[in-house]
């Protein structure tokens, strides 16, 4: 059996969270946003948040750290698969030639994660370009029940998947982090 880290939190004043309510960039001032986009679009970039915190302060190495095998994942496999996602729920919902993937095929965003710091910063790159641009798109349809694209997704059922794939992904970013260094909280 490999040495576990220890436990740890920077989190003072509620243990079981990532960092103090003062710290956090997300939304904890206990107000709610008004309006179901807003509410949507709060949920979305709290998630979004969430796994750049469970990134930061890592070095590439650990980013590239996989998880348990025989899984590939990794941080910043994370990364990468979500700027892919981004782009391919764009592609559901634009018109025209699809783009094509950004790091090769089905499911290669975790293929190839090397511990180079030239990959981790284009994978940040291409993560903030890829989320700029499908909000761009979502927020030309102020229906969120128009049907969009192809598959005819309507614009809400766009967002509510957009929030569970990054939720659903954050608890993955939860036990890496906690596997690589020991820090631990929401």
């Amino acid at each position: 059996m490999t040495d576990m880290p220890k436990r740890w939190t920077k989190a003072t004043v509620y243990p079981d969270m990532w960092v103090d309510p003062d710290d956090d960039p997300r939304n904890t001032d206990g107000t709610s946003p008004d309006g179901e986009r807003e509410t949507y679009l709060d949920y979305l970039h709290s998630y979004r948040h969430t796994i750049l915190m469970k990134c930061d302060g890592l070095n590439a190495e650990q980013l590239a750290t996989r998880s348990v095998p025989p899984s590939d994942m990794s941080l910043l496999g994370l990364l990468r698969h979500l700027a892919e996602v981004e782009r391919d729920w764009r592609n559901w919902i634009t018109s025209g030639k699809a783009e094509p993937f950004i790091y090769g095929g089905p499911d290669a965003d975790f293929d190839d994660v090397a511990p180079e710091q030239a990959m981790v910063d284009t994978a940040l790159t291409h993560l903030e370009r890829e989320q700029a641009a499908t909000d761009a798109e979502l927020e030309k349809h102020a229906d969120l029940g128009e049907r969009l694209g192809d598959s005819q997704i309507a614009v809400r059922e766009l967002y509510v998947h957009r929030i569970e794939e990054y939720a659903r992904h954050a608890g993955h970013a939860d036990l890496l982090r906690e596997c690589i260094d020991g820090r631990v909280g929401q």
